[in-house]
């Protein structure tokens, strides 16, 4: 079958949520099928990684769209009904570029990752998939509810309505998927649609590989890992070290936290001190969950599901987290991952597990299991071909 892939960012090296899904994806697709794929690229480094994914691809296509471009591409949609999220991603190139490949490459299934390019294929006449990697209006509803300043609060309202009308769009679907019951029961009730199924987020159990088992021993050392220039991880940081932190040290005063990921912002890298460190990129991650006794996740916005949560489980280290993401394990709180009720309730989760190894051994070991049983790419991707198949 021959698939074409139109993505909002060039799907390498993967170490964000929208390029590790289709990384993962194509490459065991591949497999099976013809594949070609359509995407911007914002960096001119970025064409030295074409060499990565072109064994996945009959064919690439690239539109540049750098960062300046995109910028401006928001001013007119200020005074206009577009969400800011589609016009960022605006481009006349893009939208001639897919209407050829569909014709050129004889394409039997389009799949549209992300909302931000359904704008560029929802008029499609041929079998069509929508990927969400959450229920965008949801985000933004969770987002606007927190403490921040009172004009990115208003910004945030005037974007929910649009984003909300702009979801309209998925009824023009064949299929829709997302990755959490959560986010598929919330479009469902606010567009009144039936097409909506979900793909699980994954982990790949070959580099996130624990190997002889995970070191329960190891009792000083909380974990942060994600994308750190993203808002809801900024977030979460700063109101765990500002809030939580402090009765956790009170308690435990030998721990220390470690914050990893790429592109911190200046208010997290504010934060570090003798017992808070900020590692910026790490090119091998798995080595710091390995070194870790908790992983923690205190995010209070947000949609979909965590990959630094799956990335845990996968390393069978134990995860304290908000609600935000857990829905949609569908998972009972303590199969590798405590779900705390409040913020009381994390620092005493957290002040358990530090002191417990048991505990950390028996919630660890469940999150293991779970992983290699629900969360594999290669089930995620075959399932993805269940849905192909069925829509064509």
């Amino acid at each position: 079958m021959n698939i074409l892939f139109v993505a909002n960012r060039f799907p390498y090296p993967p170490f964000r949520g929208d390029k590790l899904k289709i990384y993962n994806l194509t490459r065991r697709l591949a497999k099976n099928h013809n594949l070609y794929l359509v995407t911007f690229y914002e960096k001119r480094d970025e064409l030295n990684y074409l060499k990565e994914i072109a064994p996945f691809f009959k064919e690439i296509e690239l539109v540049y769209l750098p960062q300046w471009k995109s910028v401006l591409n928001c001013v007119p949609a200020l005074f206009s009904s577009k969400p800011l999220q589609l016009a960022y991603f605006n481009s006349s190139k893009m939208r001639r570029l897919v209407n050829w490949a569909v014709e050129h490459y004889s394409i039997d299934v389009v799949h549209t990752q992300h909302l931000r390019m359904s704008q560029y294929t929802s008029h499609l006449k041929i079998p069509k998939i929508l990927d969400l990697p959450d229920a965008f209006s949801l985000y933004f509803k969770r987002r606007s509810e927190t403490e921040r300043p009172l004009i990115n609060r208003l910004i945030d309202r005037i974007e929910i309505k649009r984003l909300a009308k702009a979801e309209q769009i998925i009824k023009q679907y064949d299929k829709v998927l997302v990755c959490s019951i959560e986010d598929k029961k919330f479009l469902e009730k606010l567009h009144h649609v039936s097409n909506i199924d979900i793909l699980l987020n994954g982990v790949d159990l070959e580099t996130f590989d624990v190997k002889d088992g995970h070191d329960y021993t190891i009792e000083n050392t909380l974990l942060f890992t994600g994308n750190m220039d993203y808002a809801p991880n900024v977030d979460a940081v700063i109101y765990f070290v500002k809030d939580l932190w402090p009765s956790i040290l009170k308690q435990n005063p030998s721990v220390r936290l470690v914050i990893a990921g790429q592109r911190p912002v200046d208010d997290i890298l504010r934060l570090q001190n003798d017992q808070i460190k900020i590692t910026g990129f790490v090119p091998d991650i798995s080595d710091l969950y390995r070194k870790s006794t908790v992983l923690i996740a205190p995010l209070r916005f947000g949609a979909g599901t965590q990959n630094k949560v799956l990335e845990a489980m996968a390393m069978g280290v134990p995860v304290v987290c908000t609600n935000i993401g857990f829905a949609g394990l569908q998972i009972e709180s303590g199969d590798g991952v405590i779900m705390a009720k409040d913020s009381i309730d994390f620092v005493n989760q957290v002040n358990q597990l530090l002191t417990n190894s048991a505990l950390r051994q028996q919630v660890g070991q469940k999150g293991l299991n779970i992983a290699h049983q629900r969360f594999s790419w290669d089930s995620i991707t075959d399932q993805l071909g269940y849905y192909i198949k069925e829509i064509n």
